[in-house]
């Protein structure tokens, strides 16, 4: 009568059907085509990532760095391990769209690929057909998780860092398998290299890592924990070496950390890209909230973090308000909720499950997958759904591998039991129903959205629940004697019954995939919006408007993969770079027009630098266009306080910097009134835009 009783030693596998064996390589084409077909559309994507990319492909200082120009003024305000891994790709095959979003591709693909692995190794006791169905499940939940299919196709570095971070999870469960030590330092490795991707972003899985590792994991508990104490070593080693040696270069010698207040890595982990996400502040976006134990003085990054400092931004307002609901509003819901519901339900159950044979050893794996992913969703989502930083809804992309699991590990779970026991039939139904209901209120926000699924999905969930709830009342006996006349009887109700649920559970897979697979074709349609990149039709008022789709791909057009456009020439059509102006707004350190951007390159004579302008998202722009360094003097937001009067005098004596671009009256600190925009205006000289025959309305300094 219970879903465990038939556990096989975990060492025993038996040979997989045909059609899971396939079934595994099908959905890895799919991922692949997912992430892949007219991949060419996407141009440089993020452009201040891909400036990056270019600029290390110039100069291996930057590469290493991760700065933002090949003459190396200030980094990107992240690591640069995903850097690294497009960059490389960049400097084999040349820079261009294929050379750097194909990493990327691979990589979500790889995650699918180690999702399914990690689930059908940690489920074989089931026998090797259930582990099959799980993580065949899981692979393909995750490959159609709409902004998974989206982020993959971009070059932010959220795709590597859930790459990294299924692949230490992967490795997790295999140490709480084999008790090896070199299995679970080799988690650690990972995390750290996740945290040299993202930062902090990279320390969430923790928690669910250590709490499998000690309830699992073989040997004393004493010996756990003292084997997690050396991993945690080497997780300080492996995340903490480029920031130990970037803090450790002399500050003259390298380029300025963009995104901190005082020029260190350290200041970004605290500050920016750490406490100031979760509490909001300068730079992240909603109120200072410093919290009622940090008092007395704090560093300076710490304290801008909570709201120090000149700055702000949009913040929380690209994933909506923050709170409890926050993944099921109109942005989020359709990007990754779907099956959340449903993953809470299969966690449950599962444990629940498998809490029945605690004392088996091979149920052992079971639980510590369930801990583990469990583990990983519960944190993300208390994590995401709070924050009062800036939260974009790619960022959820961290939480697709968790609900993944869970739905194929605990789905099979639920299937098995109800398979044997009249008592699941209503829990996996309610828990189909709600799976579908929740589809289909998704679906109905947007009704112009592919309107016929939402009612199609209603119909298919309505049979799948009436079949499991119908089933519930056949009485069957599963240990029933066919020899027997009442036995053949009771023996036919159980094949029968198994049908009917095998059925229904097919009905239920295809419900609720059905609305983020739609969703999730409609980023092949279209270039993804490279800074916010979602999928689906638009939806409520934060980011999704930025980056969100009208309706499925019409045509879907192919055409052989091309490189992109090199920097330096213009591109066609509307993604033209000198077309018109470049750059940001000029509140945000200028705008560049073709006659512009022209001028300068014929004048830049020795420099170093093509222009300073006052922030990245203007010298991105015309890095990529012109294939020359450019200095964002305010880094991403325009307020790190990079350039000083002392700097710029000293390019302006050497000759590395002859121009510097102001916009509408604003520096880089975003203010009239800072130290370089004063002086700028007092000693260089004011080129009129006749001299180039530009319109814009920003103004262009020559420095003596």
């Amino acid at each position: 009568m219970t879903v465990l009783a038939t556990m096989t030693p975990i060492g025993r596998r038996a040979p997989a059907t045909p059609f899971l064996r396939w079934g595994r390589w099908a959905v890895l084409v799919l991922a692949a085509v997912l992430h892949t077909w007219a991949l060419g559309r996407n141009g440089y994507a993020n452009d201040y990532y891909a400036a990056a990319i270019y600029s290390g492909t110039r100069s291996w200082k930057a590469f290493f760095y991760g700065a933002l120009d090949a003459g190396s003024f200030i980094t990107v305000d992240k690591p640069p391990f995903a850097l690294w891994v497009m960059g490389l790709s960049a400097r084999i095959f040349g820079f261009g769209t294929w050379s750097m979003l194909l990493p990327q591709a691979a990589a979500g693909v790889g995650s699918v690929a180690l999702v399914g692995s990690a689930v059908r190794r940690s489920l074989r006791g089931l026998g090797e057909r259930a582990a099959g169905v799980a993580a065949l499940l899981a692979a393909l939940v995750m490959t159609l998780t709409p902004i998974t299919v989206a982020i993959d196709r971009d070059n932010n570095p959220d795709t590597i860092l859930v790459l990294l971070l299924v692949a230490a999870g992967w490795f997790c469960l295999e140490a709480t398998h084999t008790g090896r030590l070199r299995t679970l330092l080799t988690v650690a490795v990972l995390v750290g290299l996740a945290f040299n991707t993202k930062m902090l972003q990279a320390y969430l899985v923790l928690p669910a890592f250590a709490l499998a590792y000690l309830y699992a994991a073989p040997g004393r508990l004493v010996r756990r924990i003292g084997r997690l104490l050396a991993a945690g070593a080497v997780l300080v080693v492996s995340s903490g070496w480029w920031m130990v040696l970037v803090d450790l270069t002399p500050a003259s010698s390298r380029p300025y950390i963009g995104g901190s207040t005082d020029n260190s890595v350290w200041d970004l982990v605290i500050g920016y890209n750490g406490l100031g996400r979760v509490f909001g502040g300068a730079g992240n976006g909603g109120p200072a909230r410093l919290p009622a134990a940090a008092s007395g003085d704090l560093p300076e990054g710490l304290t801008r973090a909570f709201g120090g400092g000149p700055g702000g931004g949009p913040g929380g307002g690209f994933g909506g308000t923050a709170g409890a609901g926050r993944l099921f509003n109109d942005v989020m819901a359709g990007q990754i909720s779907w099956l959340l519901p449903f993953a809470a339900v299969a966690l449950v159950c599962g444990l629940l499950l498998a809490a029945r044979h605690r004392y088996g050893p091979a149920t052992r794996p079971v639980r510590a997958a369930l801990l583990l992913w469990g583990g990983w969703l519960l944190v993300h989502y208390v994590v995401f759904s709070f924050s009062s930083g800036t939260f974009h809804p790619y960022y959820t992309t961290a939480m697709a591998p968790a609900i993944a699991a869970l739905t194929g590990a605990g789905g099979v779970l639920m299937w098995r039991a109800a398979r044997t026991s009249r008592a699941w039939r209503p829990v996996l139904a309610a828990a189909v129903a709600a799976t579908g209901a929740w589809s289909f209120a998704v679906l109905r926000r947007t009704p112009e959205f592919v309107p016929w699924l939402a009612w199609t999905i209603a119909g298919v969930t309505a049979v799948a629940v009436l079949a499991l709830v119908a089933s519930a009342f056949v009485p069957v006996r599963p240990d029933a004697d066919p020899a027997a006349g009442r036995g053949r009887r009771a023996a036919t109700r159980v094949t029968a019954v198994a049908r009917v649920t095998a059925l229904a559970s097919a009905a239920a897979v295809v419900s609720g995939l059905a609305g983020p697979a739609a969703y999730a074709v409609t980023p092949l349609g279209a270039a993804v919006n490279g800074t916010n990149p979602t999928a689906g039709p638009m939806t409520g008022s934060g980011g999704a408007l930025f980056g969100g789709r009208g309706g499925l791909p019409g045509g879907l057009p192919g055409g052989l993969p091309g490189q992109g456009t090199p920097p330096g020439r213009p591109e066609d059509g509307t993604g033209g770079r000198l077309g018109g102006r470049l750059g940001g707004p000029g509140g945000m350190g200028g705008a560049v027009d073709a006659e512009m951007a022209a001028y300068l390159k014929r004048n830049k004579g020795g420099a170093t630098w093509l222009v300073a302008v006052g922030s990245a998202q203007s010298a991105s722009s015309l890095i990529l266009s012109t294939g020359e360094p450019v200095i964002a003097m305010g880094g991403f937001t325009g307020s790190d306080p990079a350039m000083t009067v002392d700097l710029l005098k000293r390019y302006a004596a050497d000759g590395s910097l002859r121009y510097v671009l102001l916009g509408e009256g604003r520096g880089p600190g975003g203010g009239a009134d800072s130290s370089v925009t004063t002086w700028v205006k007092a000693n260089a000289t004011l080129v009129p835009a006749s001299e180039y025959g530009g319109t814009g309305t920003s103004t262009l300094y020559r420095l003596s």
